[in-house]
């Protein structure tokens, strides 16, 4: 079983527009999905799941569908922290937080305060990210720490460097799942997803269910994963 699970999110508008229905009802229908997929992934002992949510290309989408966005994020995170806190799930959040509005990022320290404790699992909300920018950011960073004098430059390891980035303390993805069809990764966790597995699907995220999940472990589990090595006994 993978430990840490990526996934992007993609062709909730694409699914409501091939069934006629306005964009919005997609990201509505996909809200499901992202529910149903936290609750199996908690029982089959996946230790961390990252969804992503919003990415910082999004805000370019026509302002309509970014409000609603927001707003909808701000009603599933209202609606599911009891479930969160019972469950035993630890929400986070990363991503840039400049230009969030304030009552989104209030909502998500809330969460992130009140399951701070949690270890069933770590559900990781990539909102407002970009993989690029948190490279940036994590640059910065130690480029600050050594000008201050905090870190010496052969103290400046992959490791270190990891421990600078949004996803400090977690395990770096096993599998990457990537739905509707699309074959890139989008500027997501472009550090992290280095010796990933990857599994695309022609399934929109709104038609992404337990199943469909449960075929992506399949395949997961069915690879040699050598990171570079080669098979014992192998060529």
């Amino acid at each position: 079983m993978p430990q840490h699970v990526a996934i992007i999110m993609d062709g909730n508008g694409r699914w409501a527009t091939q069934r006629h229905l306005p964009r919005t009802h997609g990201h509505l229908e996909g809200v499901k999905r992202v529910e149903e997929i936290i609750d199996v992934a908690r029982q089959w002992g996946i230790k961390a799941l990252t969804l992503y949510t919003f990415s910082t290309e999004n805000w370019n989408r026509p302002q309509q569908e970014v409000t609603m966005l927001m707003e909808t994020l701000l009603i599933v995170l209202a609606r599911n922290m009891k479930k969160l806190i019972e469950d035993g799930i630890r929400f986070q959040f990363i991503g840039r937080r400049e230009g969030v509005p304030e009552k989104v990022l209030k909502t998500m320290d809330l969460a992130q305060g009140q399951t701070k404790h949690n270890s069933s699992l770590i559900l990781n909300l990539a909102f407002n990210y970009g993989g690029r920018l948190e490279i940036l950011d994590a640059v910065k960073t130690v480029a600050a720490q050594v000008r201050d004098q905090k870190l010496q430059l052969e103290e400046i390891t992959e490791e270190s460097f990891s421990q600078r980035l949004y996803t400090a303390g977690l395990p770096d993805p096993d599998l990457l799942i990537r739905t509707s069809g699309e074959k890139r990764i989008s500027n997501f966790l472009l550090w992290q997803l280095s010796y990933a597995e990857f599994y695309f699907t022609e399934k929109f995220w709104p038609e992404f269910d337990k199943e469909e999940f449960r075929k992506a472990i399949l395949d997961f589990q069915s690879r040699e994963r050598r990171y570079g090595n080669i098979r014992v006994g192998g060529e």
